[in-house]
């Protein structure tokens, strides 16, 4: 069971917790939003997912539901107990719950051997660096379905000659192709944010297009 807002608002009351402004926390909750993630990462049974930024465990569930083993990254020690709650007896044997960083992961010691998928609502302050470290330094991530902010969201997928292409448009197109394949309302998250938000796709390259020293060369200009 995915969560609506008025249970999203009623966990948080529970636990006696209030969204972080500083983690950039906007919880989902709308279920159709959620199944609507799953579907778009094309995620069924045996898939093993990794989500960062599980927080109340809304899109986690859908995951499961879905039939995928999921790895939940979750930064707030003071969700872990609401995130295992919402999992609950029903998908405990699906779901890992593991409380890290994403930022400072050591992902080839948290994810076993095998493909995986990210897909994750992710904290707005973290996105950017989030998807880039797991470009970087976690190879057995081949997959991606995120959900950032729009403008980040742009910037991620750009191509070069849009307005919205930059630096961290050519790092994401060294290791991956990326598309934004949808966008998101604000309505659809507690609290709500004051942005619309973007789903993001990519896409792991099996080879770079270009050398490493292509692109540092073109950093250092």
């Amino acid at each position: 069971m995915t969560l609506t807002a008025t249970q999203v608002r009623e966990l948080l009351a529970r636990y006696e917790l209030r969204p972080s402004k500083a983690l950039g926390q906007h919880f989902l909750a709308d279920p159709n939003t959620a199944r609507r993630i799953v579907r778009l990462a094309e995620v069924g049974p045996g898939d093993h997912v990794v989500e960062v930024g599980p927080g109340v465990g809304s899109l986690t569930v859908a995951l499961a539901d879905a039939g995928a083993h999921v790895l939940a990254v979750e930064i707030d020690r003071h969700l872990v107990p609401v995130l295992r709650a919402v999992v609950g007896d029903r998908f405990e044997h699906a779901v890992e719950i593991v409380q890290a960083d994403a930022l400072e992961a050591d992902w080839a010691a948290l994810l076993a051997e095998g493909r995986w998928a990210m897909v994750a609502n992710l904290p707005y302050n973290v996105a950017t660096p989030v998807v880039i470290g797991a470009l970087e330094r976690a190879p057995m991530i081949d997959r991606f379905l995120v959900m950032v902010q729009r403008e980040v969201g742009e910037r991620l997928a750009a191509r070069a000659g849009s307005g919205a292409y930059g630096a961290v448009s050519v790092k994401v197109a060294y290791y991956a192709e990326a598309k934004v394949v949808g966008t998101v309302s604000p309505n659809v998250f507690v609290p709500k944010p004051k942005v619309e938000s973007a789903l993001v796709r990519l896409v792991r390259r099996p080879v770079p297009p270009v050398s490493v020293r292509d692109v540092d060369e073109l950093f250092a200009l």
